[in-house]
């Protein structure tokens, strides 16, 4: 063997150990997630995918599938693991908690994202203002139906702190106005199916009702569902949450008149970062918003590409 082999393998060989020890020195994340079926939360994880690809980090994303005591556990599994932060989309803003500081006990940095947690150890809270957005999604209902009033029903999600809120900010505005009547609420559980009958005993029940607010997008996607499934689409519209590619076809057919669209990739990079520079020493802001449009007939050509 030449020295200029030799060379050329030791400089192999350093670049191998250099690489693993890079590879070592990452820092990891741990997405914890309420489920994997919305699009919201895909694209989140996307997002922070993303984010986590573009500071060389690793990302772990686990999938509660709707269950809060299986984010409990999660979080409990990740602070045994060693991770350097944990992202937490909760179900049970309340029940979180002590898991929550659990981690901070261990020294593990946790950012909230979307739903509110109380207060405690966590370093960020990431997301849109729901009351606010409840009450701007309410002003443009108000002002859409005018003198005319509506029979108004609403298809919630119950188990959901954060659609309570959405709801609440709504109906707050909508108590007020004149001519709008609200004949029923409903709980969709923030599962599509389950938001699919609910809608449609809302609209059997009320065979005047002539419009529908949904606090997420399970129950959008129900709502929409059974408006069709029924032929109501020219009695009742729809307000709600969180464009998908059903709500964009309903846009177009005129029946779905307002969706809140949130940002929840740019909330998943938003965490991301936040931990990495939480985990370098550095501050963040206490709460980190990201801001909301309401997409209509007039600015929906501006998402079509989402769902493409």
């Amino acid at each position: 063997m030449t020295a200029t082999t030799r060379g050329l393998l030791a400089g192999a060989a350093l670049a191998l150990v250099t690489q693993a020890a890079s590879a070592q020195d990452a820092k990891t994340f741990a997405l914890v997630q309420i489920n994997q079926q919305a699009l919201f939360f895909n694209q989140m994880n996307q997002g922070a995918q993303e984010a986590a690809d573009a500071i060389g980090a690793n990302l772990l994303i686990f999938n509660a599938n709707n269950d809060p005591a299986a984010q409990n556990s999660a979080i409990e599994t990740y602070i045994t693991e060693g991770v350097d932060g944990i992202i937490v989309v909760a179900i049970d803003v309340n029940g979180i908690m002590p898991a929550v500081e659990q981690a901070e006990e261990a020294g593990i940095p946790v950012v909230a994202v979307d739903a509110i947690l109380p207060e405690g150890p966590q370093r960020a809270q990431i997301g849109v203002d729901n009351a606010e957005a409840g009450r701007d999604i309410g002003e443009f209902f108000v002002d859409y139906v005018g003198d005319d009033g509506a029979e108004l029903g609403i298809v919630g999600a119950l188990n959901s702190f954060i659609q309570n809120i959405r709801q609440q900010g709504f109906e707050g505005v909508v108590e007020e106005a004149e001519g709008v009547e609200t004949v029923g609420v409903v709980d969709g559980q923030n599962v599509q199916d389950i938001a699919l009958t609910a809608a449609e005993n809302l609209i059997t029940a009320n065979p005047g009702l002539t419009a529908i607010y949904a606090t997420g997008e399970p129950a959008l996607l129900g709502a929409v569902a059974a408006v069709e499934s029924q032929g109501r689409q020219d009695q009742v519209g729809i307000f709600g949450w969180d464009l998908t590619a059903q709500a964009i076809a309903g846009i177009d057919a005129g029946y779905v008149v307002a969706v809140v669209q949130q940002d929840p990739a740019g909330m998943g990079a938003a965490a991301v970062e936040a931990l990495d520079t939480i985990t370098d020493g550095g501050e963040v802001d206490a709460v980190i918003s990201v801001p909301i449009t309401i997409v209509t007939s007039e600015n929906v050509d501006e998402f079509r590409g989402m769902f493409e």
